[in-house]
């Protein structure tokens, strides 16, 4: 191999090795993938605080991999399907930065309690937080500015996603130590003994049974579009009174490429109509803040060789990528809303 061989080879290794650390770099993979709902420095948000000390050394690097990779089916929390295996331990790596020290270490030890018994003390002691059958609190994270029972989230405890990841003594131990910096308090300090806990934890697990969780269902196209009998300038009319008729208000029209080119030189074919319900608004913010990405709401007129075209993105499209079943609702009462006004504004 001549010199120039080698160095170029030299070359090549040594820019696939820094691409490797770079891709592997866990505060950047946290960055991308986590810190918009948890918080640059984990302390919260949409997403629950995980750098609390607690926390940290309440769970084991085992439960925040299968959290990462599985999510959390119906609720927020994604599952990160597509990073790699050293890429989640990256993270996973970078989030047990904020709190040097040793985590509790769990057997995967199986607690046999009295499910009955443990389900008689969940709804007098849990039920209040996690729901009457285990579905978590309401709202996002920790952010007080958006409606919830706790200032931070009750997980769900009949999740998959959280049932595959945390193993009974876990749970165990979190229900015998509490959480400090959250609502939850340790339940021996409340009078109940180890074996009450037992009882608990038998009864949590055995929400495994009945925890499947619906997938995203059926596919839907991304947008929704109609074509209009009518000019675009009626068309225009229409929508604003079909918008009104569903006590929408009228916020603005601009055209399609407006800021994005000279003034004057927009297209004048192509026009977007901006309402709001400001009461439905505030039902979609509260249940998921990310639902701000396509609201407010709107609809597209366009006009191409004398067809006239009402569109608007499909709200069911949009809530498969949420994760979050509450939401759903919410995009499927968007979605009649839409199609009611487009085809009312086409006839």
């Amino acid at each position: 191999m001549s010199l120039k061989s080698h160095i170029l080879l030299s070359a090549v290794f040594l820019l696939a090795s820094t691409s490797l650390q770079a891709k592997l770099n866990g505060e950047q993979l946290y960055s991308n993938h986590c810190s918009a709902c948890h918080g640059a420095n984990g302390d919260g948000g949409v997403g629950v605080p995980l750098a609390l000390p607690d926390f940290q050394y309440g769970v084991t690097n085992d439960y925040l991999t299968k959290t990462i990779r599985l999510g959390r089916p119906g609720r927020i929390m994604p599952a990160f399907t597509k990073l790699s295996n050293k890429e989640i331990k990256a993270i996973v790596k970078h989030i047990r930065t904020w709190a040097p020290g040793k985590p509790f270490k769990y057997s995967n030890k199986k607690i046999n309690g009295n499910i009955k018994h443990g389900k008689e003390i969940y709804a007098k002691s849990c039920a209040a937080c996690h729901g009457a059958t285990g579905q978590g609190g309401k709202g996002t994270g920790v952010t007080f500015s958006r409606p919830r029972d706790l200032p931070v989230i009750a997980p769900a405890l009949n999740n998959p996603g959280f049932l595959a990841s945390a193993p009974d003594l876990m749970i165990k131990t979190v229900l015998m130590n509490g959480r400090e910096g959250t609502p939850m308090l340790s339940f021996l300090k409340q009078g109940l003994s180890e074996k009450d806990i037992d009882d608990v934890v038998s009864y949590v697990r055995s929400f495994e049974k009945n925890s499947a969780v619906k997938k995203i269902k059926e596919k839907h196209l991304p947008y929704l579009s109609y074509e209009s009998p009518n000019s675009m300038e009626e068309t225009i009319a229409n929508v604003k009174k079909a918008a009104i008729g569903k006590n929408f208000r009228i916020i603005r029209e601009q055209y399609l490429n407006e800021g994005l080119v000279k003034e004057g030189k927009e297209n004048k074919k192509q026009m977007m109509v901006y309402f709001c319900n400001f009461d439905f608004l505030n039902r979609a913010l509260a249940l998921d803040p990310r639902v701000g990405l396509f609201l407010p709401c709107r609809l597209t007129i366009t006009e191409e060789n004398g067809k006239v075209t009402v569109s608007s993105i499909n709200p069911l499209y949009m809530s498969s990528f949420f994760n979050n079943e509450e939401l759903d609702k919410l995009c499927q009462e968007m979605h009649d809303v839409y199609t009611d006004m487009i085809e009312e504004s086409t006839f």
